[in-house]
């Protein structure tokens, strides 16, 4: 069953506006990731994906990643529109945040622009923003959409969200 957007406030993009099947996009927007004090990320080059009632994830180039924080992770995945995903560990002055980013090797066709990019779930560190604003995680433990106060949901990954 499909939930009731929430009404968009002004200057808001309604994530039930987004769509489906999903899209990738070029973001001018600053996005920085941080913990223990150190930036791990920053960009206004990356690139995010769009779908109906999800917040978008935010895929960074490697370029703009400090050297070496990420690690190979194991296990993977397989989205229908991006491919087979492959998941990194980051490490940080002795300190291993498993599987906290995911990234696409050999992408979809509408997805090509997602190479050479890594995305990250922001709940594991202690900042991460978009054009300076701290994000809330998307809810659940599997989708990593970054929640700012430009969007309106409800936002999938909530008890009950399953079949949207």
């Amino acid at each position: 069953m499909r939930p009731r957007p929430d009404p968009a406030g002004a200057g808001q993009e309604s994530v039930w506006a987004y769509p489906r099947p999903a899209i990738a996009e070029p973001s001018p927007a600053r996005i920085q990731i941080e913990h223990h004090g150190r930036i791990i990320a920053d960009t206004r080059a990356s690139i995010r994906t769009l779908e109906t009632s999800h917040p978008p994830s935010y895929y960074i180039p490697v370029d703009a990643i400090a050297p070496g924080v990420l690690r190979r992770a194991q296990g993977s995945s397989f989205c229908e529109w991006k491919g087979a995903a492959t998941y990194w560990d980051v490490l940080l002055d002795g300190i291993v945040l498993p599987a906290v980013g995911w990234s696409y090797a050999s992408p979809t066709a509408g997805f090509m622009m997602l190479r050479d990019h890594v995305a990250f779930y922001a709940g594991p560190f202690d900042r991460c923003s978009v054009n300076g604003e701290t994000v809330v995680p998307q809810p659940g433990g599997f989708y990593g959409g970054w929640i700012t106060s430009a969007l309106a949901g409800p936002f999938k990954g909530v008890p009950g969200s399953r079949g949207w």
